[in-house]
């Protein structure tokens, strides 16, 4: 890969994780790590353009269908998919057909950009984890392939033990904090041959875990707040982004349209 290389746009495709959930900004909005990316490579390129497609919530399936079309006629010099997690995350799914989503996102998306930038998604360390790794490894092994077949970059951010750390996680368990999406973006950087400024792998500095009475505190708060709600969606077919449009739907110049 051309190392310190020059991009002048960029198309960030996918569901909450590339929407920016959950780094809030002060006005309630969400920044994350597309838009933390998209602000390093608009200070190397005055004209540079940025879109950001992604819904919270999304399918893969409903990702190929809604946003992939639009990335691709963009043609952006980067692009990120990350899609298939929700999938996978879910009671039933057919990995199957999450196999031939994305397989049909990556045919569409390589030939159409500069370079296609795939992910191995993070995971928080605790039992959602342990039970829900088979199909994220099975997810990530079709990515490896994909990216193998079709000259894309994969962004390990699986296999870095820094990102699994639950400091590393919001209290909703689902969504990175403003410092794990800052380490995306800076892996990410990397992964365009952009000249590192910082080591995005390091841990955490080591505590002493909370006692059992605040896990406990903090466990049925997280299933009131968040574990509750998401189940209830599930039982009745509704998904947190349903009517919700696109972040940033146009590839404009980086300052005329505000980054939520």
């Amino acid at each position: 890969m051309e190392m310190n290389a020059s991009y002048t746009s960029f198309v960030a495709v996918g569901d909450s994780f590339t929407e920016g959930m959950s780094d809030r900004l002060p006005d309630g909005s969400y920044r994350g790590w597309a838009d933390l990316l998209a602000a390093r490579l608009a200070a190397r390129e005055p004209a540079f353009r940025y879109a950001n497609l992604a819904v919270r919530g999304k399918l893969i399936g409903q990702i190929v269908e809604d946003q992939v079309p639009v990335a691709a006629a963009m043609g952006a010099d980067v692009v990120t998919l990350v899609g298939g997690l929700n999938d996978a995350l879910r009671p039933k799914v057919d990995m199957g057909r999450v196999r031939d989503h994305l397989e049909s996102a990556v045919e569409l998306l390589a030939p159409s950009c500069k370079r296609l930038v795939l992910m191995r998604s993070p995971g928080r360390n605790g039992p959602v984890m342990e039970r829900f790794r088979p199909r994220m490894e099975e997810l990530f092994a079709t990515i490896e392939e994909l990216a193998a077949r079709h000259g894309a970059v994969v962004v390990d951010l699986y296999g870095a033990s820094a990102l699994a750390d639950p400091r590393m996680w919001d209290v909703d368990r689902l969504h990175l904090t403003a410092e794990g999406h800052r380490r995306v973006a800076e892996a990410v950087w990397q992964s365009l041959g952009l000249p590192a400024e910082v080591d995005w792998r390091t841990e955490l500095p080591a505590e002493a875990p909370p006692g059992w009475t605040v896990r406990r505190a903090q466990d049925l708060s997280f299933a009131r707040q968040h574990l509750l709600p998401w189940i209830g969606r599930r039982l009745t077919g509704r998904s947190s982004g349903d009517g919700r449009p696109a972040k940033r739907p146009e590839l404009l110049p980086y300052g005329d349209a505000p980054l939520s």
